[in-house]
């Protein structure tokens, strides 16, 4: 842990700092939003938080890249590095739009292709999520008050609450059929969607977390998280780590069956 901990104490002021700022935001009756190329919104809460995490991390981290939704890809002022810093600075806008307290900002330390650290921070639930590499994951409203969280022992689909984002980009992607199926063998499904179901299952609260089409700065602070709390985190091709674009994320015996099910 000693390897990572200056860096996650650092994870936990960058989310402090953008916590009082998407809260100043949230539900604010002038709240500037608009559509990006993508036709997803953005709202200038989006853009101060990222500002702000990014003007932080060129004073304490000049070594290290940046990658950040709204605002790309910067090198390390000090030159090419292979830290990079992965920012979404707030995961879940269209609730944060809507007044729906279900968002978060998520912020990672990758170290080539993997992220060594994670953090999740919702203030709006009043919750906080964060996890390093070998130092095991933990969930609470800040570090003095911290709680280790585990993964399920589900083993059964048939016993097992499922978790997704939508439907519709899993009918693009032409998995609909095999979506459906298994939520009909679970014990119960929920579309929790964004962040929070990944992070209900690295508490134990669901058992697989499924999405079809991410960008990184979707995913990196999530693998730490769901990892160090036991479970298993891949795409839908089974590889490890953030690079493949869509997540299958479960408590760890689940997850060939799942697998399995959404690609045959």
């Amino acid at each position: 842990m000693a390897r990572y901990a200056d860096d996650l104490s650092l994870a936990h002021l960058l989310a402090d700092t953008a916590d009082s700022i998407s809260m100043a935001r949230f539900r604010a009756l002038d709240l500037h939003v608009e559509s990006k190329p993508d036709l997803t919104p953005v709202s200038d809460a989006d853009t101060a938080v990222e500002k702000a995490v990014r003007a932080t991390l060129a004073r304490t981290r000049p070594r290290d890249g940046v990658l950040g939704e709204e605002f790309g890809a910067s090198e390390a002022a000090a030159g090419p590095s292979t830290r990079q810093w992965v920012v979404d600075p707030i995961d879940g806008t269209k609730n944060f739009v809507r007044g729906v307290p279900i968002w978060a900002t998520l912020i990672a330390l990758m170290e080539g292709d993997q992220p060594v650290v994670g953090l999740v921070s919702a203030p709006a639930l009043g919750r906080r999520w964060w996890a390093a590499v070998g130092h095991g994951a933990y969930a609470g409203r800040h570090t003095a008050a911290a709680t280790p969280i585990r993964t399920s022992a589900v083993r059964r689909l048939g016993d097992a609450s499922f978790c997704y984002s939508s439907l519709s980009g899993w009918e693009e992607t032409g998995r609909l059929d095999a979506m459906l199926g298994i939520m009909r063998q679970s014990w119960r499904t929920r579309a929790y969607g964004d962040f929070y179901g990944y992070m209900l299952l690295a508490e134990g609260a669901v058992d697989v977390m499924v999405e079809p089409e991410l960008s990184l700065w979707d995913l990196a602070a999530l693998i730490p998280i769901v990892t160090e709390a036991g479970g298993r985190f891949s795409d839908l091709a089974g590889r490890p780590g953030p690079g493949g674009g869509s997540a299958v994320a479960t408590n760890g015996p689940l997850h060939e069956d799942i697998l399995l099910r959404l690609t045959r």
